[in-house]
């Protein structure tokens, strides 16, 4: 179906920045949403932002002004550029995607998440 796959990841100091990565493979026929969510130990998956064909982007109040989402259709992958990295950013990243495939399906699809750690 659509598989998706997490990267850049990993451990760095708060002020820091870290670009995550998810590149969506199938039948992508065109991408409809693609949008970042975390989860931090103890707590509920949120929304991080979201970024819609032909609507706004969206963004947590936390990360607003820090963190940037964008997307490359061509090559089926979305970024979340975060910046300014605070300790509460520590959480699990996880890409989502909505997406048509060449009969016009819509499929949702969830990566596998990918751990970001901010230590202070």
């Amino acid at each position: 179906q659509v598989h998706l796959v997490e990267s850049g990841g990993g451990s760095v100091q708060a002020g820091r920045s870290l670009r995550l990565s998810c590149a969506a493979s199938g039948s992508i026929f065109s991408i409809d949403v693609m949008g970042w969510y975390r989860q931090a130990p103890g707590k509920q998956r949120e929304l991080v932002a979201r970024m819609p064909s032909g609507g706004s982007t969206n963004y947590a109040d936390s990360v607003k002004g820090r963190f940037t989402i964008s997307r490359d259709n061509a090559k089926s992958t979305v970024y979340l550029q975060m910046d300014s990295l605070k300790p509460e950013d520590t959480a699990v990243y996880y890409c989502n995607t909505q997406v048509r495939t060449l009969f016009n399906r819509v499929i949702d699809s969830w990566g596998q998440g990918t751990q970001v750690t901010v230590s202070s």
